[in-house]
C-alpha cells in the first residue's frame, strides 16, 4: 500500500529544491503535495490540515501563474 506520508515527504523536499532553483515546476509539485496533505488530514480526522492546505493550493496556483508569465523587458 502506498504511504502518503512518505510521498508527501518526498514531494516537500523535491518541490523546495525546485523552487529554490527558480523552477516553476516546484510550485506545481507543492500544490500536488498540498492535495495529499488534505487527504491525509481527512483520513486521520486532523481537520486543521484541510483549510490551511486549500489556502496553500490557491497561493501556489497564483505563484505558478506569475512565474510562468513571460518576462517583460
Amino acid at each position: 500500500m502506498l504511504r502518503l506520508d512518505y510521498l508527501s515527504c518526498g514531494l516537500t523536499v523535491l518541490s523546495t529544491i525546485l523552487v529554490g532553483r527558480k523552477c516553476w515546476e516546484g510550485w506545481g509539485l507543492a500544490a500536488i503535495n498540498s492535495v495529499i496533505i488534505c487527504i491525509i488530514g481527512i483520513r486521520t480526522s486532523q481537520w486543521g490540515f484541510v483549510p490551511a492546505n486549500l489556502f496553500c493550493i490557491i497561493l501556489y496556483g497564483m505563484n505558478l501563474r506569475s512565474w510562468r508569465k513571460p518576462q517583460e523587458t
